[in-house]
Formats: structure tokens, sequence, C-alpha cells
């Protein structure tokens, strides 16, 4: 099968985890390849902890104009050679304000490259705001609010992201609640370090319409019923959860165990770079692991589709188009 050729939406994808060598190499021009891998890529992670030590990295070279613009490019460089036609890149403003930038202008720089870039590829996106766990209750609400000061339809929504394990939700609830009461749409990584309980405290809490990641839903049979029920979608990200040390092999994922339970999952990268992965490479794995065929990938695709944060009309639109490749 060839995967190139098959069309692919994707749902979560994190900008300042998808920086290639050549992107990194504009802003440290004597990087060699050797320190980008071990500075860059996550494949000496041991957890989620050691993940987002890679982001940093990556961050630390994303806070002026010039950095933030070549960083869109080079993703939709990567978006273009997985064939994805429909994209939701995520970001946490606040982490791009080191050199003078304010939080507006970020989320502006983004949104107009990410204009040029899918008008010349002809990949529509939207964008998703995060805010972070060890973030305050200020930074989450300054983050959500951004949404409504853009009131911009490529800006469709709110994020909660960064380390489930040391952090507790209760200073992202009043954003959530202000996210709910303007019609913002929102996710939330859950259920990654942390075991299904996780997902069900998010749920309850801040009430989101998909989950990121998810995987240890699989943990318990209530759960897996609850989201099938409430139509949650899970968005799931394969090579991430080996990276990050969430399963030691992909024959141990659930994916394939959710997709026969007829839950609602969609195929991620997370990161490109850190997860050292495209979305073309994880369909192959999926495709030796558990013998998925193009039926598979267009069921996730039409329900990641079907649960992205976009128009309906936009959502027809992909769907048909996914329908009759």
């Amino acid at each position: 099968m060839n995967f190139n050729l098959l069309k692919k939406v994707e749902l979560h994808t994190h900008l300042d985890c998808s920086l290639s060598y050549d992107a990194v190499k504009k802003t440290l021009p004597n990087i060699t390849i050797q320190e980008y891998e071990n500075k860059f890529i996550g494949s000496n992670c041991e957890n989620l902890k050691d993940y987002l030590k890679c982001v940093e990295r990556s961050v630390q070279i994303m806070q002026n104009k010039y950095q933030l613009i070549s960083a869109v490019i080079d993703l939709f460089d990567q978006l273009q050679r997985d064939n994805v036609i429909y994209v939701e890149i995520r970001f946490a403003p606040l982490l791009h304000l080191k050199q003078g930038l304010n939080s507006a202008q970020v989320v502006e720089i983004i949104l107009n490259q990410c204009n040029i870039e899918s008008k010349k590829r002809k990949i529509k996106f939207g964008l998703i705001l995060c805010t972070l766990r060890h973030f305050s209750e200020s930074d989450s609400l300054q983050t959500v609010k951004l949404i409504n000061y853009f009131n911009d339809e490529n800006i469709v929504g709110f994020d909660l992201a960064a380390d489930e394990t040391a952090y507790s939700l209760d200073n992202h609830v009043k954003a959530f609640q202000f996210a709910r009461k303007n019609n913002i749409n929102c996710t939330s990584h859950a259920g990654e370090a942390l075991g299904y309980q996780s997902v069900v405290e998010t749920l309850d809490k801040l009430k989101t319409k998909r989950i990121g990641h998810g995987v240890r839903s699989y943990e318990n049979k209530y759960l897996l019923e609850r989201l099938k029920k409430e139509k949650v979608h899970l968005e799931i990200c394969p090579t991430s959860n080996l990276v990050t040390g969430v399963f030691s092999s992909l024959i141990e994922h659930p994916v394939n165990d959710f997709y026969k339970q007829n839950l609602s999952i969609g195929i991620n990268t997370d990161g490109r770079t850190i997860s050292n992965t495209t979305l073309n490479n994880e369909y192959k794995k999926l495709s030796e692991i558990f013998n998925w065929d193009v039926q598979h990938f267009l069921n996730c695709n039409i329900n990641a589709m079907s649960a992205s944060f976009t128009s309906e009309k936009i959502k027809e639109e992909i769907i048909l188009e996914l329908q009759n490749q």
C-alpha cells in the first residue's frame, strides 16, 4: 500500500515539536545532525518528562517572527509530504515571549503564515491554542481569551497540554468554563502518563469533546462505554506513546482494540521531530502490526474530520474528498 497517496486528516500535531533539522539549522547554523538528533529527537526518552525537555529546546528557538514563520513553513512542508488535506495545529502562545513578542503577536504571526501556506499548498487548517498544566489560572484565562480576541474562523479550539503527573486541573477549570460560555471547542491531553482516572476527571471537570491521547482508557470498561456513548473522539498518537514509555511496543497499544470497539479515533503524530515520525510512517506501522488497510484509515480520517473543530461546510468538503479518493 502506498501511504503517501492516501489523503489524511490530522488533529493532534504540535508546532513546537516538529522542527526539522533544516529548520533548526536556520537558527543554529553550526548544529550537526548528530547534535540535532541528541537534543531534539526523543529516542532516549524514558517518560513524558524527558519528552517535554526536548520541547523546551525547540521553544528556545521559536522566539521571534522569523523563527515562528520558519517553523510554520517547515511544518507545512511535512504535512504536504504526508498528503494531509486538513490539519489542526496546536501551540502555546505564552511560550514564545522571550524576545519581546506579546501573546497576540505570536498568534497573529502564526495565523498569517498558516493562511499563506494553506492557500499555497491547498491544505485546510485550524489553530488550537494551548495552555499548559504548570501555568497559572490567569495564564490559562489569558490564553483562552485570545481565541475570543481574534474571533477568527481558523482559530478553532483550546487545549490543555504538558505534564499531567505533576499538576492538577485546578488552575484550568475557569478557562474551560470561559470556553464553554463562549462556544469555544475544547480538547485536553489526558490518559497518557496517568491512568484512566485522568480521562474521567478531564471529562467531568473540563467537559471536553475530544481527548488528546486517552490511551489509558483501555483500563476501564465503563469509561470505554462512556466515550462511545458521549461520542468523545480520541486523538491517538501511537509512536509518541512508545517514546514516552506508555507502552513498550506497538503490539501492546490499544489502538486496534479501540477501532474494533467502534470508538471514535484518529491517527496523529503528536510531534514529528520528538517522536521521530511522520503520518505516513504511523500508517505504515499500523498496517504492518495490525493489518490495517485503506478502509481502516478512511474510517479513522472520517472520524477525525467529524470530530474536528472547523465549520460544518469544511467538514463536509473534506469528508467528500476522503471518500472520493
